[in-house]
């Protein structure tokens, strides 16, 4: 029976995030959806803990992240600049952030080798 749970669970996290700092940190997402850049936020995940972010199988070989603590304060950063805001949010295009309204933010590009299933691991020594 356990096992069929974990293999369920499994198969529904294709993009999974693990906070292995001793921080809470809030999750913002980036990725082509519809041939369009899109960022999606925001997923609070405890120290320690893991989030799933996306639901579906992997279709971009490049998902981008951006992580700040709990004061807003970036922990995780990039240099691909795509768009955020203070609430939750789902913006399409990462073009003209400021002057649609949103905040520009620096997006760690992560390189998922074109698999279908990745889970990437948040330590105090991420770039």
């Amino acid at each position: 029976m356990l096992l069929a749970l974990l293999s369920s669970h499994e198969a529904r996290a294709e993009f999974t995030v693990c906070n292995q700092t001793l921080d809470v940190v809030n999750l913002a997402v980036g990725q082509k959806v519809d041939n369009t850049d899109q960022t999606d936020g925001w997923w609070t995940i405890g120290a320690n803990q893991c989030v799933n972010v996306i639901r579906e199988e992997l279709t971009n070989r490049y998902i981008y992240i951006y992580a700040t603590d709990v004061f807003g304060h970036a922990t995780l950063t990039g240099s691909t600049e795509m768009c955020i805001d203070r609430r939750r949010f789902s913006i399409r295009g990462i073009d003209e952030c400021w002057q649609r309204g949103h905040i520009a933010a620096r997006f760690l590009e992560v390189d998922t080798l074109e698999q279908v299933r990745w889970t990437f691991f948040l330590t105090g020594s991420n770039p």
